[in-house]
């Protein structure tokens, strides 16, 4: 969380899926997830906006109810409901962010593609898959780790090779994403590497493997080896 401290925002970003379960259920809107979130953001003197998402399979009632308990506990620049599937709030949070941020010059060339970005937006594709397919079976605190990701054909070939591991915390979890026989992993990497593919514009070999870490969200070493500091 030391980033915060060299940031003009922040964004917190709520799931109303699980505040609707445990509103249904009559448990605190906040899980403990947007508890720690809560005390990392508590001394941040710049604007926080929160970011209700899956607004579109949510009703209203618990779109409003996690809104107000993300108001009690931090002051709040703007609340966003926003639908990251259909796109639905987008616009409302492009106008929230360029309201709050200040004005800069540009650090890097807009068309700069680094590895590392694309390291990243390929573990991103492969994690959506994992959320979409099993249909929020499996939580958010799943992280995916590009192990490998060899270009040494990407010219000669147009291929690029990828080794990633999705990482959750429970043996019933690593089950969940394989599925029977294996099934559900083919079609979280079927469907991944078309969007790759599509993102890196060439071929793809994509190779998935899940790991049980557990509680690795309460690990240092975990959270730091998942991009947080």
């Amino acid at each position: 969380m030391s980033a915060l401290s060299e940031a003009d925002a922040a964004l917190w970003l709520g799931d109303t899926t699980v505040a609707a379960a445990r509103l249904r259920a009559g448990e605190p809107l906040l899980d403990p997830t947007d508890l720690r979130i809560v005390t990392a953001l508590k001394g941040f003197r710049r604007p926080v906006i929160f970011v209700a998402n899956k607004s579109d399979v949510t009703e209203r009632p618990a779109l409003d109810a996690l809104s107000a308990a993300a108001a009690a506990e931090l002051t709040l620049a703007h609340t966003v409901h926003l639908s990251a599937v259909t796109g639905a709030g987008i616009a409302e949070l492009q106008a929230a962010l360029r309201a709050v941020l200040p004005p800069t010059q540009e650090r890097a060339d807009p068309e700069a593609f680094t590895e590392l970005t694309e390291r990243f937006l390929c573990a991103e594709a492969v994690r959506e898959k994992v959320f979409h397919l099993t249909e929020q079976e499996i939580p958010y605190t799943t992280h995916v780790e590009v192990m490998q990701f060899d270009e040494s054909d990407r010219e000669t070939q147009n291929l690029v090779r990828i080794h990633a591991d999705v990482i959750v915390e429970r043996p019933s979890q690593k089950a969940i994403v394989i599925g029977k026989g294996g099934e559900m992993l083919k079609r979280i990497g079927t469907l991944a590497r078309k969007d790759i593919q599509e993102l890196l514009g060439c071929r793809v070999y994509l190779e998935l493997f899940v790991k049980v870490e557990r509680d690795w969200t309460r690990s240092p070493a975990g959270l730091r080896r998942a991009g947080y500091r």
